[in-house]
C-alpha cells in the first residue's frame, strides 16, 4: 500500500509529517529524492513533531546527526550523499545504528543500497511544479 501526500506549502508539512508518523511501520526510514527536493525540511518536520528540541539539519559533512526525543528516545539522522564507497557506512558503524531499535532517518539511502535491511519505509520526495509529492511505501521482508 503507498500513501501520497502533495504539499504546496513549507505550512502544510506538520500535518504531512503527522500523518507520515502515524503510519510508519518500521525504525529505518529512508528518503529519496533529487537534490533540494526537501528531504532535510521533512525531517525536520517529523523531528519536530517528535518533540526534538536539538537544531536538526543535515549531517552532510559528519553523516549522521543524534537527536533526542522525548516520545521515540535517540534518533539517528544520516545523509549518505558524500559517500564514495558503501564500506565507508560500514566503518561508520552502520550495523550498530541498525541494532541500536532507534528510529533512523536516512537521506540519499540509495548510496547503500546493498546495506539497507529487509525492511524499512520509504519517503520518496517528487517535485511536480512548485509542489512536492511525498509518496510513502513499506517494504517488509516476506
Amino acid at each position: 500500500m503507498e500513501q501520497v501526500y502533495r504539499v504546496a506549502a513549507v505550512e502544510e508539512l506538520p500535518a504531512i509529517a503527522e500523518k507520515i508518523l502515524a503510519n510508519l511501520v518500521t525504525k529505518v526510514v529512508l528518503l529519496a529524492g533529487p537534490m533540494g527536493a526537501g528531504k532535510t525540511t521533512l525531517i525536520k518536520a517529523l523531528c519536530k513533531k517528535l518533540g526534538v528540541t536539538d537544531l536538526v539539519s543535515s549531517p552532510t559533512f559528519s553523516v549522521v546527526n543524534e537527536y533526542a526525543s522525548p516520545s521515540k528516545g535517540t534518533i539517528y539522522h544520516f545523509d549518505w550523499y558524500r559517500l564514495e564507497r558503501e564500506e565507508e557506512a560500514l566503518d561508520l558503524g552502520l550495523d550498530n545504528y541498525l541494532d541500536s531499535n532507534a528510529l533512523c532517518l536516512m537521506e540519499w539511502p540509495e548510496k547503500i543500497s546493498n546495506l539497507l535491511p529487509y525492511e524499512f519505509d520509504l519517503l520518496r520526495i517528487e517535485l511536480d511544479g512548485a509542489t512536492r509529492v511525498i509518496s510513502h511505501k513499506i517494504h517488509l521482508h516476506e
